[in-house]
Parts: structure tokens; C-alpha cells; sequence
């Protein structure tokens, strides 16, 4: 016998039943279409966890067993995981290939200090990374080396590179109508016809090398972007062709959250921290102890753009409590990497918690 209801074979009190229940179901699909969907609950602020401890420096010389201390508590904190180990796993796995990325071109005293790069390989060690998965790197191989990163590579057998040394990738770049005047290096550098000079290229240590990047940086001012910070350090580390955007404030608030943005960066971020174990506030790129303030801090986020306000801020307050004159930062810069999601820029929506 078929299973189907044939309306021939019903009689009209029945044809008008199945009719209402038609016009009901009708409408409630349309309704159920109408209304909107339940929103979805607000993400949770972005985090910045502080460690201090006073016997972090001495004569402005990081301490390894006391950085190393510094370092598994923060990762923990901000990860919820009690073991460094887990902790670690969290943010990344053991067949990524990680680049720790530093700031280097200042020296070993102003710049990111090896102690403190010391201390996130052993963490990633711990993790069960080998050696050769790790490459500690940044724009020039020799400042890594006068900075004094190759004792490091060579005592935990990991990597050293250069972004320049590995030359650029062609199909990886950031394109502006802005022309640069091209120099030895560039990737462009000698070559002839329209578009030549509008393009930055990514280096292929970051495209072809490694899947996830640790940005550690110090807490160091720049005369232009305010802060030697994540956004600066990684943007101008990554890519050539760069000094184009450098004299106009404009231009840099443009150029470094939209290359910072790029997929090959940006998404291969897992965390960033900040080596606020002291502060210089003025000098930029030369290392200049007396505008430097020892604050025996460490500062971890995922986030890169609330670090760098809150460096901005204490740069800030450094400088006036030192009677230096006052450095009116680029703002645009993180307002506008704001507005593409990279961070949040207002400190006030950002959770800080400085650990006793």
C-alpha cells in the first residue's frame, strides 16, 4: 500500500486540515527566518600580563636563572596552563617551525636582550621543539651577531638568521603608490619599468621558513614611530624597500599596520612580549644609558598593538619624571592598525594584570 496521502482521497474537512496545518507551517518558517540570530557573546578583552622581579638586572645585564623564572610564569598566566610545558603547547605545536624575532640593531644593552630569547627557547625546548625548528632572527645577521645572539644559537643548536641575508620572496610583497628610491639590497635594486619601487617584499626567511613567529622587543623609543615596538620591529624587519616611508608620518601610519596585516605576518603571530627590563627613553637606535630607567619588567600579550600603547605610556611617563623633553609619538599608527583588527588600541578595554 503507498504510504502517500492522496488529496483525491480525503474528504473536505480533512483537505482544509491539512491546508491549516500547511498555512501554519508556513508561517512559522517565515517568522523563524525573521528573527535575528542570537548574538553572539563579546570576546574577551585582550590581556597583558606583567612580571617583575627586582634581581632581574644587574649593571643592566639581564640574569638568565632570574629571566628564565620570569618568562615560565608569564606564559603560564596568560595561558591558564600551570605547567610550562602545556603552556608552551598552546601556542604552538612541535612540528612548527618557530622564529623568535628580536630587536637587535641597538646592541646587547638597549636592544632585546639575549637572556631574555634564552629563556623562550628553553621553554620551546621543554615543549618538545627540536633545536633545528627554532630560528632566533631578525633584518641583518650581523646585528644579531654583534648583539650577541651567536654564543646563544651555538650553546642550544638553534638557528641564526637574517631577513636580508634570505633574500625576498617574489610572490609575497606590499604594494603603495608610494616609489622608493631603491638601494643595494632592495629586491628590485637595478631593475628597470613601470611599477619598480612600489613594492615591499617579505622576506623568505618568514615565507618559506617558518609557520609561527614570537616577536620579542624592547622597551625602546623611536623618534618616528614612538616605540622600537612589535609593530615597528617585525613590519620594518620583514620586508625591503622600506625608507620610502620613513620621512612622512603619514606614510608610516599607513605602511606599517597594512604590512604588519599581511597574511605572511599577521596570522603567523602567536605571541609578543615585551623586555621592559629597562627602559630607554630617549636615543632610539644608539644605546644611551642615561636616558635608561631599570625596570626589571617583562610584558607579555597576544596582543601587539595594546603592548605597544602601553610602551608608548611608559616611555611617556619616564620621560617626564626624568625632565626630558616630551615626544609627541605617531598615534596613527595604532589607531590605524586598530581599525584592521590587529589589536585594540584603547587601553581602557584591555585587561592588565601585573603579577605579585
Amino acid at each position: 500500500m503507498s504510504r502517500c496521502i492522496r488529496q483525491s482521497n480525503l474528504s473536505q474537512s480533512q483537505r482544509i486540515l491539512v491546508a491549516v496545518w500547511v498555512y501554519v507551517g508556513v508561517l512559522a518558517a517565515i517568522a523563524a527566518a525573521a528573527e535575528p540570530a542570537p548574538a553572539a557573546p563579546p570576546a574577551p578583552p585582550p590581556r597583558i600580563v606583567i612580571v617583575k622581579d627586582p634581581e632581574a638586572t644587574a649593571t643592566f645585564q639581564v640574569q638568565p636563572h632570574v629571566m628564565q623564572r620570569m618568562v615560565d610564569r608569564a606564559v603560564t598566566h596568560l595561558t591558564g596552563k600551570a605547567d610550562v610545558r602545556i603552556a608552551w603547547l598552546q601556542l604552538v605545536s612541535t612540528q612548527d617551525v618557530v622564529g623568535i624575532k628580536v630587536y637587535s640593531s641597538p646592541g646587547p644593552t638597549s636592544g632585546t636582550h639575549p637572556a631574555v630569547v634564552e629563556a623562550v627557547i628553553q621553554g620551546l625546548l621543554a615543549a618538545g621543539l627540536p633545536p633545528t625548528n627554532i630560528i632566533v632572527w631578525d633584518k641583518q645577521l650581523p646585528d644579531l651577531r654583534l648583539a650577541g645572539y651567536l654564543p646563544l644559537a651555538e650553546r642550544y643548536q638553534v638557528r641564526l638568521a637574517g631577513a636580508f641575508q634570505a633574500g625576498y620572496d617574489d610572490d609575497t610583497y606590499y604594494e603603495s603608490a608610494i616609489l622608493g628610491n631603491l638601494v643595494w639590497g632592495d629586491w628590485e635594486f637595478g631593475k628597470s619599468g613601470q611599477g619598480i619601487g612600489r613594492k615591499s617584499f617579505v622576506s623568505r626567511l618568514v615565507t618559506r621558513q617558518m609557520t609561527k613567529i614570537i616577536n620579542v622587543v624592547p622597551l625602546l623609543n623611536h623618534n618616528l614611530a614612538g616605540v622600537s615596538g612589535c609593530l615597528y620591529s617585525l613590519t620594518t624587519g620583514s620586508v625591503d624597500n622600506f625608507a620610502r616611508f620613513q620621512s612622512d608620518p603619514d606614510r608610516l601610519a599607513t605602511a606599517i599596520p597594512e604590512i604588519y596585516a599581511l597574511p605572511a605576518l599577521a596570522d603567523h603571530v602567536v605571541l609578543n612580549i615585551v623586555d621592559a627590563t629597562v627602559c630607554q627613553y630617549e636615543g632610539s637606535e644608539r644605546s644611551l644609558l642615561h636616558y635608561t630607567t631599570v625596570l626589571n619588567e617583562l610584558w607579555m600579550s597576544r596582543d601587539p598593538v595594546a603592548l605597544d600603547v602601553l610602551c608608548l605610556q611608559e616611555l611617556e611617563r619616564q620621560r617626564s619624571r626624568n625632565g626630558a623633553a616630551p615626544l609627541k609619538p605617531n598615534f596613527d599608527i595604532y589607531s590605524n592598525a586598530a581599525l584592521l583588527e590587529l589589536g585594540v588600541a584603547d587601553l581602557k578595554n584591555v585587561e592588565i594584570e601585573r603579577l605579585p
